[in-house]
């Protein structure tokens, strides 16, 4: 299928407004944007900018706490707003697993949540961070744990995250081609340059070797490739820069 632009919105949660947001999106050519927290108060009220601009949602970060306690808030939500792919962002430090039998029940628990929505009629993958690619003390990730154990979870993989925890994306992208449904593309600055925006850079503009990893995940189901950047100095620039970037690839 085609390569499809998105734009994960919490790129731009420090450069409001939104609607501005939405609207030079639009005009850069992304057909797509992802959702957060942030952006959820008046899904109505969105969708209908996004239908005026020619965006959609495909999909949409919840966390884990708001998809087991609430699920017919988020139902209403990814409804409303056109989501149907439910992606669970993070697990703060205090509730992540210290041994592979905890991570592995937490896969468990991620593949609960997946089977009750994919019943609803969407797919629920995990977007990860580095701490899921740091070896246990027995050698095995808690990625490969929690996989092993969640058979109908998807995987969202943030390429920068992965190469933050000095793993090769190449290799896990490999493994789990299966799984890989969506994809962050995030780029990591040069060693001591961009201080000011935590580290990450423009796409194309950083250290990350696209080529090699969009070849790499032209080979998996990814059908969405997000542009983002957690702290972006200007968010026009990064939006910009980015999909220009990556439309060479």
């Amino acid at each position: 299928m085609p390569t499809r632009y998105s734009f994960q919105l919490y790129s731009a949660r420090n450069h409001p407004p939104l609607e501005s947001t939405l609207k030079k999106l639009s005009d850069l050519g992304y057909v797509e944007v992802e959702g957060f927290g942030g952006v959820y108060g008046e899904p109505e009220k969105l969708r209908a900018e996004m239908n005026h601009l020619g965006l959609t949602m495909p999909s949409g970060h919840f966390s884990i706490d708001m998809l087991e306690k609430e699920k017919k808030k988020v139902l209403k939500i990814a409804s409303t707003l056109g989501i149907n792919k439910l992606v669970c962002p993070y697990l703060v430090a205090e509730q992540r697993p210290k041994t592979a039998k905890g991570w592995k029940d937490f896969g468990k628990r991620l593949n609960a949540i997946s089977l009750a929505y994919r019943a609803e009629g969407y797919s629920f993958a995990w977007h990860n961070h580095d701490f899921e690619f740091v070896p246990l003390k027995d050698g095995s990730t808690p990625h490969e744990l929690m996989f092993s154990a969640a058979p109908t979870l998807d995987w969202e993989i943030d390429v920068a995250w992965v190469i933050c925890a000095k793993a090769n994306p190449l290799k896990w992208i490999k493994a789990y081609a299966g799984a890989i449904t969506l994809a962050h593309v995030k780029d990591i600055a040069p060693k001591g340059s961009c201080v000011d925006e935590d580290g990450w850079a423009d796409v194309g503009h950083g250290t990350v070797k696209w080529q090699a990893v969009m070849d790499a995940l032209k080979q998996t189901r990814c059908m969405h490739y997000i542009m983002e950047h957690d702290k972006p100095s200007d968010a026009e620039r990064f939006a910009r820069r980015s999909i220009a970037a990556a439309k060479k690839y």
